[in-house]
Protein backbone atom coordinates (compact mmCIF):
# COMPACT_ATOMS: atom_id res chain seq x y z
CA UNK A 1 0.00 0.00 0.00
CA UNK A 2 1.32 3.40 -0.94
CA UNK A 3 -0.13 6.90 -1.32
CA UNK A 4 1.67 10.22 -1.84
CA UNK A 5 0.11 13.55 -0.80
CA UNK A 6 1.31 16.79 -2.42
CA UNK A 7 0.70 20.31 -1.15
CA UNK A 8 0.28 21.80 -4.61
CA UNK A 9 -1.69 20.86 -7.71
CA UNK A 10 -0.19 18.59 -10.37
CA UNK A 11 2.07 16.75 -7.89
CA UNK A 12 4.18 19.80 -7.03
CA UNK A 13 5.50 21.22 -3.78
CA UNK A 14 6.13 19.48 -0.49
CA UNK A 15 4.95 15.88 -0.33
CA UNK A 16 4.45 13.10 2.16
CA UNK A 17 4.35 9.37 1.44
CA UNK A 18 2.26 6.91 3.48
CA UNK A 19 2.27 3.12 3.47
CA UNK A 20 -0.29 2.54 6.22
CA UNK A 21 -2.93 4.30 8.35
CA UNK A 22 -2.00 7.74 9.54
CA UNK A 23 -4.23 9.64 12.01
CA UNK A 24 -2.65 13.09 11.65
CA UNK A 25 -0.94 14.37 8.51
CA UNK A 26 -0.91 17.95 9.86
CA UNK A 27 2.66 17.44 11.06
CA UNK A 28 3.84 16.93 7.47
CA UNK A 29 1.56 18.98 5.20
CA UNK A 30 -0.32 22.27 5.49
CA UNK A 31 -2.70 21.42 2.66
CA UNK A 32 -3.26 18.78 -0.01
CA UNK A 33 -3.97 19.64 -3.64
CA UNK A 34 -2.93 16.45 -5.45
CA UNK A 35 -2.49 12.76 -4.69
CA UNK A 36 -0.93 9.71 -6.28
CA UNK A 37 -2.22 6.31 -5.17
CA UNK A 38 0.50 3.87 -6.21
CA UNK A 39 -1.34 0.82 -4.90
CA UNK A 40 -4.17 -0.19 -2.63
CA UNK A 41 -7.49 1.41 -1.75
CA UNK A 42 -7.63 4.29 0.72
CA UNK A 43 -10.04 6.49 2.62
CA UNK A 44 -8.75 9.99 3.13
CA UNK A 45 -10.27 12.39 5.65
CA UNK A 46 -10.63 16.14 5.84
CA UNK A 47 -9.65 16.29 9.52
CA UNK A 48 -7.25 14.46 11.85
CA UNK A 49 -8.27 11.23 13.59
CA UNK A 50 -10.42 10.08 10.63
CA UNK A 51 -13.02 12.83 11.01
CA UNK A 52 -14.81 15.18 8.61
CA UNK A 53 -15.48 14.57 4.94
CA UNK A 54 -14.32 11.17 3.69
CA UNK A 55 -13.09 10.32 0.18
CA UNK A 56 -12.50 6.89 -1.33
CA UNK A 57 -9.45 6.59 -3.59
CA UNK A 58 -8.07 3.69 -5.61
CA UNK A 59 -4.91 3.38 -7.68
CA UNK A 60 -4.47 6.40 -9.91
CA UNK A 61 -3.49 10.04 -10.13
CA UNK A 62 -5.56 12.91 -8.75
CA UNK A 63 -3.92 16.19 -9.95
CA UNK A 64 -6.28 18.43 -7.92
CA UNK A 65 -8.78 18.02 -5.09
CA UNK A 66 -11.77 18.25 -7.46
CA UNK A 67 -10.62 14.93 -8.98
CA UNK A 68 -11.44 13.10 -5.74
CA UNK A 69 -14.63 15.23 -5.37
CA UNK A 70 -13.05 17.20 -2.55
CA UNK A 71 -14.70 20.30 -1.09
CA UNK A 72 -11.35 21.89 -0.20
CA UNK A 73 -7.60 21.24 0.04
CA UNK A 74 -7.70 19.85 3.58
CA UNK A 75 -6.63 16.22 3.99
CA UNK A 76 -5.46 15.43 7.52
CA UNK A 77 -5.67 11.63 7.93
CA UNK A 78 -5.82 8.43 5.88
CA UNK A 79 -6.77 4.76 6.26
CA UNK A 80 -5.72 1.75 4.19
CA UNK A 81 -8.73 -0.35 3.22
CA UNK A 82 -7.80 -4.01 3.70
CA UNK A 83 -7.73 -6.26 0.67
CA UNK A 84 -10.74 -8.54 0.70
CA UNK A 85 -11.76 -11.37 -1.63
CA UNK A 86 -14.68 -12.97 0.19
CA UNK A 87 -18.43 -12.52 -0.10
CA UNK A 88 -20.28 -9.26 0.54
CA UNK A 89 -23.47 -8.84 2.55
CA UNK A 90 -25.22 -6.05 4.42
CA UNK A 91 -28.64 -5.19 5.83
CA UNK A 92 -30.16 -1.71 5.90
CA UNK A 93 -32.96 -0.69 8.27
CA UNK A 94 -35.42 2.19 8.23
CA UNK A 95 -35.17 2.72 12.01
CA UNK A 96 -32.46 2.92 14.70
CA UNK A 97 -31.30 -0.31 16.35
CA UNK A 98 -32.19 -2.47 13.33
CA UNK A 99 -35.89 -1.70 13.45
CA UNK A 100 -38.55 -1.38 10.79
CA UNK A 101 -38.33 -2.36 7.17
CA UNK A 102 -35.12 -4.18 6.18
CA UNK A 103 -33.22 -4.52 2.90
CA UNK A 104 -30.48 -7.10 2.39
CA UNK A 105 -27.89 -6.64 -0.35
CA UNK A 106 -24.83 -8.48 -1.63
CA UNK A 107 -23.85 -6.11 -4.43
CA UNK A 108 -23.80 -2.46 -5.50
CA UNK A 109 -26.96 -0.38 -5.37
CA UNK A 110 -26.98 2.76 -7.57
CA UNK A 111 -30.29 4.01 -6.12
CA UNK A 112 -31.52 3.04 -2.66
CA UNK A 113 -34.84 4.76 -3.36
CA UNK A 114 -35.50 2.67 -6.49
CA UNK A 115 -34.65 -0.55 -4.66
CA UNK A 116 -35.89 0.18 -1.12
CA UNK A 117 -38.50 2.90 -1.83
CA UNK A 118 -36.98 5.28 0.69
CA UNK A 119 -33.75 7.20 1.27
CA UNK A 120 -33.64 7.38 5.05
CA UNK A 121 -31.54 4.56 6.47
CA UNK A 122 -31.28 4.77 10.25
CA UNK A 123 -29.12 1.69 10.95
CA UNK A 124 -27.27 -1.12 9.20
CA UNK A 125 -25.36 -4.31 9.79
CA UNK A 126 -22.32 -5.10 7.65
CA UNK A 127 -21.83 -8.86 7.74
CA UNK A 128 -19.16 -9.29 5.06
CA UNK A 129 -16.89 -7.02 3.07
CA UNK A 130 -16.09 -3.33 3.01
CA UNK A 131 -18.59 -0.80 1.64
CA UNK A 132 -18.93 2.86 0.68
CA UNK A 133 -22.24 4.64 1.32
CA UNK A 134 -23.03 7.76 -0.72
CA UNK A 135 -25.45 10.45 0.35
CA UNK A 136 -26.95 10.74 -3.15
CA UNK A 137 -28.00 8.24 -5.83
CA UNK A 138 -25.55 7.03 -8.46
CA UNK A 139 -22.49 7.25 -6.19
CA UNK A 140 -22.47 11.02 -5.64
CA UNK A 141 -22.27 13.26 -2.60
CA UNK A 142 -20.69 12.64 0.78
CA UNK A 143 -19.03 9.26 1.21
CA UNK A 144 -18.85 6.95 4.23
CA UNK A 145 -16.61 3.93 4.73
CA UNK A 146 -18.20 0.96 6.51
CA UNK A 147 -16.43 -2.19 7.68
CA UNK A 148 -18.00 -5.32 9.13
CA UNK A 149 -19.96 -4.49 12.27
CA UNK A 150 -23.14 -3.07 13.71
CA UNK A 151 -24.14 0.54 13.08
CA UNK A 152 -27.11 1.19 15.38
CA UNK A 153 -27.67 4.74 14.08
CA UNK A 154 -26.44 6.71 11.10
CA UNK A 155 -24.09 8.77 13.28
CA UNK A 156 -22.14 5.53 13.94
CA UNK A 157 -20.84 5.66 10.35
CA UNK A 158 -20.14 9.41 10.59
CA UNK A 159 -23.21 10.75 8.77
CA UNK A 160 -24.95 14.00 9.71
CA UNK A 161 -28.30 12.68 8.46
CA UNK A 162 -29.90 9.34 7.60
CA UNK A 163 -29.83 9.87 3.85
CA UNK A 164 -28.23 6.99 1.91
CA UNK A 165 -28.73 7.44 -1.82
CA UNK A 166 -26.50 4.61 -3.04
CA UNK A 167 -23.82 2.18 -1.92
CA UNK A 168 -21.13 0.00 -3.42
CA UNK A 169 -18.75 -2.67 -2.29
CA UNK A 170 -15.02 -2.06 -2.32
CA UNK A 171 -12.94 -4.30 -4.55
CA UNK A 172 -9.31 -3.96 -5.52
Amino acid sequence: MQIIFYEDKNFQGRFYECRNDYPNLSHYLDRCNSIRVLNGSWMIYERPEYMGYQYFLQRGEYPNFQEWLGFNDSIKSCLVIPQYSGSYRLRLYERNNFGGKMLEAMNDCPSVFERFHQNDIQSCNIFDGYWIFYEQPYYRGRQYYLRPGEYRRFTDWGAMNARVGSFRLIRD
